[in-house]
């Protein structure tokens, strides 16, 4: 289950700051964390889900 978060979180696996961000609100918003002024994307939060479930199922264990 996601979570409303008021604030912008950072990707772990983000290099010298420079990776996405995500923000749920009403919607998961995403966004570029070099460059947050062009704005972000927004997806529905079921459809992020789904997108995180795939990417857990296609990741293999280290």
């Amino acid at each position: 289950m996601l979570r409303v978060n008021d604030s912008w979180v950072k990707s772990s696996y983000s290099e010298s700051g420079a990776c996405v961000e995500v923000k749920l609100a009403a919607e998961l918003l995403v966004r570029d964390s070099k460059v947050p002024a062009i704005g972000a994307l927004s997806f529905p939060a079921d459809a992020w889900q789904k997108f995180l479930t795939i990417l857990r199922e296609d990741t293999p264990s280290s």
